[in-house]
């Protein structure tokens, strides 16, 4: 094909215009291999990008998406051939790469995991950047040897991707998960995924104390801040909090108490230029360890044209659980 669909954002003396319309494949940008995208999905970073509200695309004109399952349509790399079915997460797609909301793309075939094969390109869309990272902190959680027995897990911003498949990798594993929202009304939705209580977002979001009453041995924070501060403030002595996202503001206003006084750990995650090795680690204990049932139970189903539309709605926190965009 000479054109393809694909969202691509463009910038103008006016500022930001993004829309559904025609890219020539001839302008891809460099690669190896050359992609046939067949789902995509939706993540919070994707609607930053879509709606301007941050400053995530670094070269105009973009096409928006940061993830793709695909079937490899040429390479000259040698571990993929043509037909080869792949995962595509990150590596600044949609940011600095001409990204994965188009029925094509051109990248490096590093960038790329095998599709696992027990695995449909839906499911893994349906999980994407955000169920990758939130296996990715619950393998961070592991190595800081946070187990059932440690005592809670709490997840906060538990209805949104991350947060979902969070709460439902950590119910299988057999936690006893505490899933934070400000969206009181889906708690019936998170404890159907695996969560064993529900608290209000507002109890976490207060000016946080150096250290509070002990909560839980682990966490997993996609929302920063505040949030984080009162998470860390909370935490079991030798505790572990994972980092992974920042939907409530880039600072944190804590203080050194916790990490001094109880021994916990901070650690971060970072999806984006994540190491083969573990990368492909995760999407193996993603293929094994995420129920399915589960899964198709927060996902929901669009096409391109839907796209910009949940964009927007994920940056104002109306998306629950996971949105796959077929391509195509």
């Amino acid at each position: 094909m000479a054109t393809f669909k694909a969202i691509r954002i463009d910038k103008t003396d006016a500022g930001q215009t993004v829309g559904l319309g025609d890219f020539d494949d001839n302008d891809l940008m460099e690669g190896d291999v050359t992609l046939r995208v067949e789902w995509s999905t939706v993540n919070y970073k994707d609607g930053l990008a879509i709606t301007g509200k941050a400053p995530v695309v670094r070269r105009f004109p973009m096409i928006a998406g940061v993830d793709a399952a695909a079937t490899v349509e040429s390479s000259s790399h040698a571990e993929w051939k043509r037909g080869d079915k792949v995962i595509l997460n990150g590596w600044g797609c949609g940011e600095t790469h001409l990204g994965t909301f188009g029925e094509k793309a051109r990248v490096k075939g590093d960038w790329l995991v095998p599709l696992p094969p027990g695995m449909s390109g839906r499911e893994a869309m349906a999980i994407g950047t955000a169920g990758y990272t939130a296996m990715l902190a619950v393998m961070a959680l592991e190595r800081h040897g946070i187990t059932p027995e440690r005592g809670p897990v709490v997840v906060t911003g538990a209805a949104g991707g991350v947060g979902s498949v969070a709460v439902a990798l950590l119910g299988k594993l057999g936690f006893h998960v505490i899933a934070s929202t400000g969206r009181p009304a889906e708690a019936a939705y998170l404890r159907q995924l695996g969560a064993a209580d529900v608290i209000e977002r507002q109890e976490l979001t207060g000016s946080a104390k150096p250290l509070a009453r002990e909560r839980w041995a682990g966490a997993i924070d996609s929302v920063g801040s505040t949030t984080l501060a009162n998470i860390l403030s909370m935490t079991q002595y030798a505790g572990c909090v994972v980092a992974c996202g920042l939907a409530g503001g880039i600072e944190l206003p804590a203080t050194v108490a916790p990490f001094i006084l109880r021994g916990v750990s901070l650690v971060g995650v970072d999806s984006v230029m994540c190491p083969q090795p573990l990368r492909r680690e995760a999407w193996k204990r993603l293929d094994g360890d995420l129920d399915r049932n589960k899964l198709a139970a927060i996902t929901s189903e669009i096409d391109l044209n839907g796209v910009i539309d949940a964009g927007r709605r994920i940056v104002e926190g109306g998306v629950r659980g996971r949105v796959v965009v077929k391509l195509g």
